[in-house]
């Protein structure tokens, strides 16, 4: 007996549904698996442009303005609270030094470098501007030596200027350049970023010549 039409409605109407709930569920399956699956290697690149409309602010600094700003205001804040604060208990320039040295090592490594990435909208932006950009422990110890090594640039660049404003207005009795924050914080910034720009330098002569000597 041929079926009626009403129950042949019902029977196309409910196969049409299962294959859209089957389709939506396929679809979202999908959606979810590559979520799981996404990393760098396999994500779509995504453009500075869409990325702005989804940041609550739209003020954009540049990005030389990000790294100066972090790199000055960490060792004037240093200077402040070591060399201000503890100068009137450590006499002794030397062990001011090691202990300034010392903290500013571990500011490098907890606060700026770590703010650099924060800051960074893709994955290693601003490593070419530290030092030691790798994480992990073993690198404290390397921050340590490289902020007393800059803590010496620094006090040679106060003995140079010093010298030579003594030298220029003849005077002898009074010191013209004390050790304050902003002026601390602006020689730790171009002692810092004259040894990140030497060590990138050496780092792109190495890796030219070593790009040569495979193609040869």
């Amino acid at each position: 007996m041929a079926r009626d039409k009403k129950s042949y409605k019902t029977e196309k109407g409910g196969s049409r549904i299962y294959e859209q709930m089957n389709q939506y569920y396929e679809l979202h399956s999908k959606s979810v698996d590559d979520l799981v699956t996404a990393d760098v290697s396999n994500s779509p690149v995504v453009s500075k442009e869409e990325l702005r409309k989804y940041k609550s602010s739209k003020i954009e600094l540049p990005d030389w303005f990000k790294v100066i700003f972090a790199k000055f205001w960490f060792p004037a804040a240093v200077c402040y609270f070591f060399f201000w604060g503890l100068g009137t208990y450590v006499r002794n320039m030397l062990d001011m030094l090691f202990i300034s040295g010392l903290a500013m090592g571990i500011v490098t490594d907890m606060l700026v470098n770590n703010l650099l990435r924060f800051m960074a909208d893709t994955e290693g932006k601003y490593d070419k501007f530290m030092m030691f950009p790798q994480k992990g422990y073993w690198t404290y110890p390397l921050n340590i030596i490289y902020a007393w090594f800059l803590l010496f640039l620094v006090f040679t660049m106060y003995s140079v200027v010093n010298r030579s404003i003594l030298f220029i207005t003849k005077a002898t009795d009074t010191l013209p350049l004390g050790i304050e924050p902003v002026f601390f914080g602006i020689f730790y910034l171009a002692a810092d970023m004259l040894m990140i720009g030497a060590k990138n330098l050496l780092k792109s002569i190495i890796t030219d010549a070593v790009s040569k000597s495979r193609k040869a």
